[in-house]
């Protein structure tokens, strides 16, 4: 995976699409007055990582219940992102606020080699982003 914390990182990002992706994402969030690391950061997800992995690396739930031990395919799991967007051909978009205006977005590529429960989960619960033009 991938911490991206500033916009100095995103040469990191081979995926083009998902690199402008972030970088307007970093241009949305830019408030005078507070550094990136007062904000947030973004959790890009690779091939082989694990949902644990990702969970444990942004301080989020993903497929485990915060409130309970019920977990995605549990008839009482309940998600707790604040956004899970689909940029269809591309990737998965998802939000958590942890605190006050600390935020972490995790992008999950639409790719073989991305964990296949982390990808049903997104089909699942993912609105998409509607296309303009």
């Amino acid at each position: 995976m991938l911490i991206l914390r500033d916009p100095s990182q995103l040469d990191q990002v081979e995926d083009a699409y998902i690199r402008g992706l972030i970088a307007q994402r970093f241009q949305e969030i830019t408030i005078e007055g507070y550094s990136y690391d007062d904000l947030g950061m973004f959790v890009l997800a690779q091939p082989g990582d694990s949902i644990a992995d990702l969970e444990k690396a942004g301080g989020v739930w993903i497929t485990t219940g915060i409130f309970s031990d019920a977990k995605f395919g549990d008839p009482d799991f309940a998600p707790c992102f604040e956004v899970l967007e689909e940029h269809t051909s591309h990737c998965f978009e998802m939000v958590h606020i942890l605190a006050g205006d600390y935020g972490v977005c995790t992008v999950i590529p639409d790719q073989q080699g991305i964990d296949p429960e982390l990808l049903r989960f997104c089909r699942e619960y993912a609105e998409p982003v509607p296309v303009i033009g």
